[in-house]
């Protein structure tokens, strides 16, 4: 299907858009429904329902590089990919069952690597190589979040650069590509606080109340927006 990349989705985590206009939305009721713009601004919605997952739709996201491919992520606990090319009957290309202990609540695609990032209950962030999607691992996973992950978005541009947040009031940044530094760890020169962290673990900003929400800004670098019960936060860190 050629490269993968980030799609969008709506803030309630439900509906997604790709740029050709077409409209996919998720129910509590596991189906999936494909929504058409037509003239006069109505819309025709196919009766015919992507109903694969066994439980409630919790997150869709359209890849903007391939506008008939999706994916979605559930309370069963699977992530499935589709393409409306095949119909609702065959359009589940790829699935993993078991992807979180719990609902997988965000996904977010990768702009430019077939990596997929995932958000459950467990607080658990993971990440998806496609290229190896139906072994069920995931090829990195990260435990620093103590509740359940509400958003994670891919940086626009930085390809190993990613951003979360979770109902433990805490807003994350990672790098995959960093590495811990095993000289320093053996000549002692590391602080103990910081030995217990992942490596990739750039950046935690608090301060907000029941986050729901996070984006980073496609035209400034760097830039963060996050919404909260306590209101919203524009921030950017020295660390992208």
């Amino acid at each position: 299907m050629g490269e993968w990349k980030n799609g969008l989705c709506d803030p309630c985590g439900f509906v997604s858009l790709p740029s050709a206009g077409r409209l996919a939305t998720g129910d509590c009721s596991r189906n999936i429904h494909l929504w058409e713009p037509s003239e006069g601004g109505t819309w025709t919605v196919d009766q015919r329902p992507y109903n694969a997952h066994t439980s409630s739709v919790e997150d869709i996201q359209w890849s903007p590089n391939e506008p008939t491919v999706f994916a979605s992520c559930s309370a069963d606990a699977s992530i499935r990919i589709w393409d409306v090319r095949a119909g609702p009957g065959k359009g589940c290309m790829l699935v993993t069952e078991g992807a979180h202990q719990g609902d997988v609540n965000v996904i977010s695609w990768n702009r430019r690597e077939p990596f997929l990032v995932s958000g459950g209950d467990d607080g658990l962030l993971k990440i998806w190589d496609l290229r190896q999607f139906r072994d069920g691992e995931s090829v990195a996973k990260f435990k620093q979040h103590s509740g359940p992950l509400t958003s994670v978005e891919w940086h626009p541009t930085e390809s190993s650069v990613l951003a979360a947040a979770g109902a433990d009031d805490q807003l994350t940044q990672w790098d995959l590509a960093v590495e811990r530094d095993q000289e320093q760890e053996e000549e002692g020169g590391q602080d103990e606080g910081l030995s217990s962290l992942p490596p990739q673990l750039l950046f935690i900003h608090q301060g907000q109340q029941d986050i729901k929400e996070l984006h980073w800004h496609p035209q400034c670098p760097g830039l963060l927006i996050s919404t909260a019960h306590t209101g919203f936060d524009v921030f950017r860190t020295i660390s992208v």
